[in-house]
């Protein structure tokens, strides 16, 4: 029961984070943190969603800006290996508290000023953020969201952003799941709950791209930028929550 649980939660996530710009695996996170605990929930998630990364590169692939991804990745792969080195020696309390209202503000500020960009966003910038969101997306589990900010203000196209961020992702994973082995993070019992997971965020990507497909430039902002205001209302919740 709990492995289709996490099918469907995963078809339903990232079917959903497709048209939002992200965030699948905010949304799942707290159902994993139910059925498997807290320590576990961080990677197998992220081991989930590299298992239905594929899918959305597929579909998406024409769309990549490899300029982007060429400046991203190298350091966001540091941050990965210190990302996961972290998340075996802390508890992040406060993290999901300030990313939160990062997102919050950033939400905000974006719909009163009604432009296309808030802030100006170079090409050559994504290497430090790469880096600063690698380390916290490992230690944290779920901060696709965060990035959201970076890509708006660089005035990508809906599929452009959709289809730079995957491919980001999945490069990141394919540091981030080594790292969490090598420090004793994920373990076998993992891999099927992953897997069930990673289908159903694949079967969603389908239907997530259908989607897109339907919705104007102008509404995927709107949309986009909503959303960075909700994960981020979401993210203080889960703060104050304890």
């Amino acid at each position: 029961m709990d492995l289709l649980l996490l099918f469907f939660a995963g078809f339903a996530a990232f079917a959903f984070s497709t048209i939002a710009g992200g965030g699948g695996a905010m949304i799942v996170l707290p159902l994993v943190q139910f059925l498997y605990g807290g320590k576990m929930a961080v990677p197998l998630v992220q081991a989930g969603n590299f298992l239905g990364r594929p899918s959305r590169l597929i579909l998406f692939w024409s769309y990549i800006d490899w300029q982007v991804v060429r400046w991203y990745f190298p350091f966001a792969l540091l941050g990965g290996i210190t990302g996961a080195w972290l998340f075996a020696q802390m508890e992040a309390a406060l993290l999901p508290l300030i990313l939160g209202l990062f997102l919050l503000l950033a939400s905000i500020y974006s719909l009163l000023k009604k432009t296309k960009a808030s802030f100006k966003m170079p090409l050559k910038a994504f290497s430090v953020v790469g880096f600063l969101v690698a380390n916290l997306s490992t230690v944290v589990g779920a901060t696709g969201p965060v990035l959201n900010p970076f890509y708006l203000n660089y005035a990508m196209k809906k599929e452009a952003l959709v289809a730079t961020k995957a491919m980001n992702s999945f490069l990141l994973a394919m540091v981030q799941l080594p790292a969490y082995a090598f420090f004793g993070d994920l373990s076998k019992d993992m891999l099927v709950p992953a897997l069930c997971l990673g289908l159903g965020a694949a079967a969603g990507n389908f239907l997530g791209k259908s989607l897109l497909k339907r919705l104007s430039e102008k509404r995927f902002r709107l949309i986009f930028v909503v959303m960075m205001g909700v994960f981020g209302v979401l993210m203080i919740w889960r703060y104050l929550k304890g």
